[in-house]
């Protein structure tokens, strides 16, 4: 239960709640499609041209009242009055979760000591100098090559509109990111690069993140084999809240692009950690890409929630949870540019609310956040669909279809493939008519245990008309006010990490003063030593 919403009122919508999942735990979605000829048009919504049918979830019209009742009971629309308005619902860390006000001038702070608005106009001007050649590196060359380093909410957004966005284009440089210590991994982005015509972008908001600084200082030496010490500045550029460390490490002043305190990382893509994206994509994509959050923004903030598209989509995700038992939620994106969607995801949905206290810091009653996977379509179909089909697991999926608009005949056939996937998991195959099949085949029945797909596997299905920066900006504010719905429901503060923190302070632990935390960690060292030949 919601702690912050002690009401009666609330209890007693979760005791409703309860009984709905106890009369539909053990329903056939297929069953109830059959019962209800009217049940698409009742359970789709159709918004900006974005298409969104739930109609394979496991749940019927008086569940979903319920649910709706739920969101009012919990003080929903006040709660989103407050994110919108900068209340300090990060209250751990005594700030708002204010990432719209990046994508609507309208929402930012009075009291900011920083002009947003002019900060971003600086980034979009930088963006369109270095792509256009008449900003070049020391020597004088163009750049040819953007190195982005960071990790976590520094990449995996970034990186995302970046494969979903840009075009290839040998005019513009080559966006190159880099977020892990595995030396491979940086030597494959240096490839063929070179520093006389290398912009290295710089993403660490505390200018503390190990990964991060330990790239940048390796980066800085493979710069040094090419250029001078005072040519490095024109080759830097750093995002960060703490300037005088960035220009410590010889970033110039003008190049450093500061970040707000009430932007978290994971919900950062719209800011200046989205230079990577800007100078891919260019600015007029990225202004699309703004206005496009903005459109969901204001949909998620006015609509009727029986016609709010993240306000649905958060309740569904509660009742699989909540009702089904549903620990595991894929996301199934049927496009090669949206291939990165379920890793931003992982962290956007799993850091946001994988909490176990409420925000009052008593243990929640319920599991928050569940499992987030998946993978790019359709090469899953022929790897972990397998599990879906014949499993002994139940798991919420997302659909992610892209319209046709060039009627390409390949564009069609993936989409016909998701829309198959989609009906065949809810459907499924009986003993019945797996007899029959082989029947027909003229193969053995006795084999029919083995082809009999249980189905009822529950999915939603969101249509984008195509892959365009408008409809990607709807797209990730959709999950992301998702995610805030859910957080406000469980309870829990949605903005904070104190988790993956844990494991920071452990590892700079171990690397600075050799402290080790148990005998297994003393044993692994020993035999990273001998693989090093030093013991």
């Amino acid at each position: 239960m919601n702690t912050s919403v002690s009401t009666n009122t609330a209890e007693h919508a979760w005791r409703a709640l309860d009984k709905h999942a106890e009369r539909l735990r053990g329903a056939h979605t297929a069953a109830l499609f059959a019962a209800d000829e009217a049940r698409l048009p009742a359970f789709s919504v159709t918004h900006d041209g974005l298409y969104f049918d739930f109609s394979r979830q496991r749940l019927d019209a008086p569940a979903l009242a319920a649910l709706l009742d739920l969101a009012d009971a919990a003080r929903l629309p006040q709660g989103i009055e407050q994110l919108f308005g900068g209340a300090r619902l990060n209250h751990t860390e005594n700030r708002p979760a204010l990432h719209m006000a990046m994508r609507d001038d309208a929402l930012l702070p009075a009291n900011s000591d920083t002009d947003w608005a002019a900060n971003r106009e600086r980034l979009l001007a930088l963006t369109d100098a270095v792509r256009t050649g008449q900003l070049c590196g020391a020597t004088g060359e163009p750049f040819a090559h953007i190195l982005a380093l960071g990790i976590g909410g520094s990449e995996l957004g970034p990186r995302l509109v970046c494969e979903a966005l840009a075009q290839p284009n040998a005019r513009t440089p080559q966006v190159r990111f880099v977020a892990g210590l595995d030396p491979a991994e940086l030597t494959f982005a240096l490839a063929g690069a070179h520093p006389e015509r290398t912009l290295v972008l710089i993403a660490s908001k505390s200018w503390s993140t190990l990964e991060t600084l330990e790239n940048a200082r390796a980066v800085r030496q493979w710069l040094r084999s090419t250029l001078s010490e005072a040519q490095l500045a024109q080759h830097l550029v750093a995002i960060c809240s703490v300037p005088a460390q960035a220009h410590e490490f010889g970033v110039a002043a003008e190049r450093i692009f500061p970040l707000p305190e009430w932007v978290g990382g994971r919900f950062s893509v719209w800011s200046a950690v989205g230079l990577p994206a800007m100078l891919a994509v260019g600015s007029d994509a990225f202004r699309a890409l703004l206005a496009g959050a903005q459109a969901m923004d204001r949909h998620f903030r006015h609509a009727p929630f029986a016609q709010n598209l993240p306000v649905l989509a958060a309740l569904i995700g509660l009742w699989n949870i909540h009702a089904l038992n549903i620990e595991t939620h894929a996301v199934l994106p049927y496009a090669h540019g949206l291939r990165s969607l379920p890793a931003w995801l992982q962290q956007l949905d799993m850091e946001s609310n994988g909490k176990r206290v409420t925000r009052d810091g008593t243990p929640v009653t319920l599991h928050s956040a569940p499992i987030v996977w998946g993978g790019a379509e359709p090469a899953g179909q022929h790897a972990f669909h397998q599990l879906l089909y014949q499993g002994t697991r139940t798991a919420a999926l997302d659909f992610l279809l892209v319209g046709n608009p060039h009627n390409h005949p390949m564009q069609r056939l993936l989409a016909e493939c998701g829309i198959a996937q989609a009906a065949a998991l809810m459907h499924g195959r009986s003993l019945d008519a797996a007899r029959a099949l082989l029947v027909q085949q003229g193969k053995d029945p006795a084999l029919a245990p083995h082809l009999v797909c249980p189905g009822n596997q529950p999915s939603s299905t969101l249509l984008l008309p195509a892959l365009t920066p408008h409809h990607l900006g709807q797209l990730l504010a959709f999950y992301e006010h998702k995610i805030f719905v859910q957080g406000w429901l469980w309870g829990i503060n949605s903005f904070d990490q104190f988790g993956v923190e844990l494991g920071k302070e452990m590892a700079r632990a171990l690397h600075n003063t050799n402290r080790r935390p148990d005998p297994a960690a003393t044993a692994l060292l020993t035999a990273l030593a001998r693989s090093e030949g030093k013991a």
